[in-house]
C-alpha cells in the first residue's frame, strides 16, 4: 500500500499567515503541521509516499524531508496547479500508485491514537477491494461530510454539510482505496465549486457497493487544523499532551525507528544534530534507551 499527502490549497481561510508560506508548513506547537500526517502514515507502516502541493511550497517539503531516505522511507513529489478538488490527487499520484491499494490524507489534519494506527496497519497488510472512509463523532456535523450507516455499518449515504444531519458522524480527511480509484476519478464530473469532490468519489463507491466505514474510537482523537482556532486548539493539543505525558506526537524520527525503518546506528547518525531543546532532548533519551 502507497500513501497520498495533499497538502496543496491556498490556505485562504488561514490568511495573512499563508501568503508567503504553505498551512501545512505552519507550527503546531513545536513541529511543523505536515509532521502529523506523514507520521499518520509511517505508523501504519507505509514506506512509499506522494506529497502532492503547489510548485512553490515543494521545495520547502523537500528541504523538510528530501527523498525521506534519513528515516527509511521514499517521498516523491508531485504538483497541484490549482487546487482541483481532493479526488484529482489520484489522476495527479495514477503514475506513483501504479495499480496498488492507497491511503489518502489531508495535509492539515491531525490523528492521535493507538487504535486509528492498528486499523489502518491491519488495511495495509490485508487491503480488499473497494474503498474504506474513517467517521469520528462530533457535536457540530453539520459543518462535515456526514455518513450515515447500519448498527452493522453498512453505509447508507454520504453528504457535505447536510442542514440536517443523518448522523453525527464526520468523514476525516484519511480515506483508504483499492487500484480503481485513479480510473474512477478520472470519470468525476467537476462540482460547482469546479472541484473534483472526495465525496463524489465515494459516492461511486457507495452505487457500486464497495464503500466501507471505520468508525475511530472514542479514545483516539481527530483535528482539522485549517483554520486559525482549529490551529490554536491543536497546538493546545499536542503541547497538553506532549507534556502531561513526557511524549512526542508526530516524530518521524521516532516512528522511523519503531517500525523498524532505520537501524539502531541509523537513528543514532540522525539525530547527532538534534537541536538542544525538548524535540532534541526526547530523541536523545530514546537513544539511551536503546
Amino acid at each position: 500500500m502507497k500513501g497520498i499527502i495533499l497538502a496543496g490549497g491556498l490556505g485562504t481561510r488561514l490568511h495573512p499567515s499563508t501568503i508567503s508560506t504553505s498551512k501545512q508548513l505552519l507550527p503546531i506547537y513545536d513541529k511543523p503541521l505536515i509532521y502529523f500526517p506523514v507520521t499518520t502514515l509511517m505508523s501504519a507502516g507505509i514506506e512509499e509516499i506522494l506529497m502532492i502541493s503547489t510548485e512553490e511550497c515543494i521545495p520547502l517539503y523537500k528541504k523538510l524531508f528530501g527523498n525521506g531516505g534519513k528515516f527509511g522511507i521514499e517521498i516523491s513529489y508531485a504538483v497541484q496547479d490549482d487546487p482541483k478538488g481532493i479526488a484529482e490527487a489520484f489522476i495527479i499520484g495514477e503514475e506513483f500508485l501504479e495499480k496498488s491499494h492507497s491511503t489518502l490524507i489531508l495535509g492539515d489534519n491531525i490523528f492521535y491514537g493507538g487504535t486509528l494506527s492498528e486499523q489502518l496497519t491491519e488495511i495495509r497488510k490485508s487491503p480488499s477491494d473497494g474503498a474504506k472512509i474513517f467517521a469520528y463523532k462530533v457535536s457540530d456535523p453539520e459543518r462535515y461530510g456526514v455518513v450515515e450507516f447500519t448498527d452493522g455499518l453498512k453505509v447508507l449515504s454520504i453528504e457535505e454539510k447536510p442542514v440536517i444531519p443523518k448522523s453525527k458522524f464526520a468523514v476525516t480527511g484519511l480515506y483508504a482505496y483499492d487500484p480503481e480509484v485513479a480510473q474512477l476519478a478520472k470519470s468525476l464530473k467537476p462540482s460547482h465549486r469546479g472541484e473534483l469532490e472526495i465525496t463524489d468519489l465515494n459516492n461511486l463507491y457507495l452505487k457500486n457497493g464497495n464503500l466501507d466505514v471505520t468508525l475511530m474510537s472514542p479514545g483516539d482523537a481527530w483535528l482539522d487544523a485549517g483554520t486559525p482556532d482549529s490551529l490554536l486548539e491543536a497546538a493546545h493539543f499536542v503541547q497538553t499532551i506532549q507534556n502531561s505525558q513526557s511524549i512526542q506526537i508526530g516524530c518521524p524520527e521516532e516512528i522511523a525507528l519503531k517500525q523498524n525503518f532505520i537501524s539502531k546506528e541509523g537513528f543514532a547518525n540522525l539525530i547527532k544534530t538534534a537541536p538542544k531543546n525538548k524535540y532534541g532532548d526526547h530523541l536523545r533519551s530514546l537513544l539511551l534507551e536503546l
